[in-house]
């Protein structure tokens, strides 16, 4: 099968619909606030009005609390946790019917053990880079991880790639790991935050070439 893709952190009516054109399996809507791809609960309702049912709306969240998924899991066919425990992993997945990737910061081999703590709690692994330990988001900083890492790795569950991916190197990325689902935000800004819709379409159009 070939390789989709998902636009991370959209905010705006024109980069969701270059990312619909261009043929993005999956679009994701930031609720971190500390982010600079924060969106409003009613600004995501607003944006998922836009779109077709074959793309799958994704909400990114760092450990939230329910108040925040009960505003806006409603919109969503997918909710996608960083830094989240597994057992809490779990009790999301089961409270609000949605489907649960569960992304795993990666910059070493045994980074990869956590595959096997989330493996029973979520229905889908992001592989993303480790940012700093200092750093004030999990991810969308740019920083990618040493792709060799998953070569003979055993996936425990359905795997997305993210991490430093731009229109540069996806095609290499898809290459080396065999990734069925890339995952891009920062790689197609203009700056933090600000998504172009030429550098979407592009890194969509490398992802179908591959």
């Amino acid at each position: 099968m070939p390789a989709t893709a998902k636009i991370c952190g959209l905010s705006t009516a024109p980069t969701l619909d270059a990312a619909i054109a261009g043929g993005a399996s999956h679009v994701g809507f930031n609720f971190f606030a500390p982010s600079p791809r924060y969106v409003s609960p009613e600004q995501a309702r607003a944006l998922a009005q836009r779109m077709p049912g074959h793309v799958r709306r994704v909400g990114v969240y760092v450990d939230p609390d329910d108040t925040l998924l009960d505003a806006t899991a409603g919109t969503l066919d997918a909710i996608q946790l960083h830094k989240t425990a597994p057992d809490r992993i779990a009790a999301i997945r089961a409270r609000f019917g949605r489907a649960v990737w569960a992304a795993v910061a990666i910059k070493t081999r045994a980074d990869l053990d956590e595959t096997r703590r989330v493996a029973g709690a979520a229905d889908l692994i992001l592989y993303d880079a480790k940012t700093p330990d200092d750093a004030k988001l999990p991810g969308g900083m740019g920083v990618r991880f040493d792709w060799s890492l998953l070569d003979g790795f055993r996936h425990p569950l359905p795997w997305a790639l993210s991490g430093g991916l731009d229109d540069g190197n996806v095609a290499e990325a898809i290459r080396r790991t065999g990734a069925p689902i890339v995952d891009v935000s920062s790689g197609v800004e203009s700056a933090p935050g600000i998504k172009d819709v030429d550098r979407i379409a592009t890194f969509l159009q490398r992802v179908a070439a591959s």
